[in-house]
C-alpha cells in the first residue's frame, strides 16, 4: 500500500517514435497520417513532432508505473497496428541509424515553422527521438528543492538509456549520440541550481522580458520544474528500444524523487554539486553507457558506471515498496546482463555488418514486454 506522503508522486510517460519504410527500413514521412488516426482511438495521447517521421505519444497522469507500463504497451500496440494499416512500421532507438536529416520533410505547423526560423539548422537537424518523464508532485516549493538534486543522479539514468550509436550511417563511438545532435541547441543540457522557486520563476520571467524564449517550454534542459504542470520533467534519455526499459527508468527517476522528498522531510540534505562536474558524468555517459566510469564526487575517484547505479538502486531501496516499483526497478539487473539498446544495436552490427539489419532488430523489440 502507497501510503499518503508517497502518492503524490504519479507519473506520466512520454516517447517519441520512428515511422518507417517496412521494406528499405529508411524513416518515412506518414504525412500525419498516423497521428490523425491515433488521435480518434487515443484523443490528444498521440501528436505531431516537427519531423513528420517522428510520431510522439504520452500517458495520461499515472498514480503508479504500472498504470504507466499498461499505458504504454498500450500506445505502441495501438501506434504499430496503426501504421501497419498504413503501410508502415515503427521503432524505437534515440537516431536512426542510417537515414539524413537533409531528406527528411518538416511539419508546417506555425509553432516548427517558428523555431525552424529561429534555430535555422540547429532545428532542422534535430532528427532524434527522446523519452520524457514527469513525476508529479503537490508542491512547487518541493519540487525546486529535489529537481536540484535530482540533477546528480542524471548521467546514471541516462546511461541506461542509451540507445543511440550510429549518425547518418557512421558508428559514432558514442553510445548516446542523440545528446550531442541536440546539444546544439540553446537551454539544454544540465541546469544550474536555483535557492527557491521564486528564483526559478524570475529567471524564467527574464528570459522572458528579454525576448529569449516566447514561453517557457522553450527551455529544454535535461531536467526542468515544468512550467504548466506541476511536475519535474526529466528530458535527458533517449527513447528506450523496449516498453519494460521505458518503465525501469520512470520508476527510478520517481524512486529518486520519492527518495529526496523523505529525506528533505527529515531535514536530510543531499550535497548539490556544481553543473560543470555533472556534465563531466553525462559526457561519460554519453561516451561509454553502462560500461565506462563515473565520478564519485564525494569520494573524487572514478567508480564503474554498474556499481554507482547499484549504490542508486540501494539509495531508494527504501521507498520502492511503498511506490509498488520494486519488480520494474530489479530490471536494471537484466539491462547490466543484455546490455542497453545501444549495445544490442552495436551487438547486431557486428555480427551482420548491415545497419538495415539493425533497424529490423529495432523494429522487432518495438513491442517486446
Amino acid at each position: 500500500m502507497v501510503t499518503p506522503s508517497l502518492q503524490q508522486f504519479t507519473v506520466g510517460v512520454e516517447e517519441e517514435y520512428m515511422v518507417l519504410d517496412p521494406s528499405t527500413k529508411e524513416l518515412k514521412s506518414h504525412q500525419q497520417a498516423i497521428v490523425n488516426e491515433g488521435q480518434k482511438l487515443f484523443k490528444d495521447k498521440i501528436k505531431a513532432e516537427m519531423h513528420q517521421a517522428v510520431v510522439e505519444v504520452g500517458t495520461g497522469i499515472c498514480k503508479n508505473v504500472d498504470e504507466a507500463f499498461s499505458e504504454i504497451i498500450e500506445l505502441r500496440n495501438g501506434v504499430h497496428k496503426i501504421a501497419a494499416d498504413l503501410g508502415y512500421s515503427i521503432g524505437a532507438s534515440g537516431t536512426h541509424p542510417f537515414s539524413l536529416w537533409e531528406k527528411q520533410l518538416v511539419s508546417d505547423q506555425t509553432r516548427y515553422q517558428e523555431l525552424l526560423n529561429e534555430l535555422q539548422q540547429a532545428a532542422r537537424s534535430n532528427l532524434i527521438f527522446g523519452l520524457h518523464v514527469h513525476v508529479g508532485m503537490e508542491d512547487r516549493r518541493m519540487a525546486i528543492h529535489i529537481a536540484n538534486t535530482a540533477r546528480y543522479f542524471l548521467p546514471h539514468i541516462y546511461a541506461l538509456s542509451t540507445n543511440s550509436p550510429f549518425w547518418e550511417t557512421r558508428n559514432t563511438g558514442y553510445k548516446s549520440y542523440r545528446s550531442k545532435v541536440f546539444d546544439k541547441f540553446p537551454r539544454t543540457g544540465i541546469p544550474d541550481t536555483f535557492e527557491s522557486i521564486e528564483a526559478y520563476d524570475s529567471f524564467i520571467q527574464l528570459l522572458i522580458k528579454t525576448n529569449c524564449i516566447d514561453d517557457a517550454k522553450k527551455i529544454w534542459w535535461d531536467l526542468r520544474v515544468h512550467p504548466v504542470f506541476n511536475t519535474i520533467e526529466f528530458r535527458i534519455c533517449d527513447v528506450p528500444m523496449t516498453v519494460q526499459e521505458t518503465i525501469t527508468i520512470t520508476a527510478l527517476f520517481q524512486a529518486i524523487c520519492a527518495k529526496i522528498y523523505s529525506l528533505r522531510r527529515q531535514n536530510i540534505n543531499f550535497i548539490n554539486y556544481q553543473r560543470a562536474l555533472i556534465n563531466e558524468n553525462k559526457w561519460r555517459a554519453s561516451r561509454y553507457g553502462i560500461d565506462g566510469k563515473l565520478i564519485d564526487f564525494g569520494k573524487e575517484k572514478e567508480i564503474p558506471t554498474k556499481d554507482l547505479i547499484n549504490e542508486l538502486l540501494d539509495f531508494v531501496d527504501g521507498v520502492v515498496d511503498e511506490l509498488g516499483s520494486r519488480k520494474h526497478i530489479e530490471k536494471v539487473h537484466q539491462i547490466f546482463e543484455t546490455g542497453t539498446g545501444a549495445d544490442r544495436q552495436l551487438r547486431v552490427f557486428n555480427e551482420t555488418g548491415s545497419l538495415i539489419e539493425v533497424v529490423k532488430y529495432i523494429e522487432q523489440s518495438f513491442l517486446v514486454v
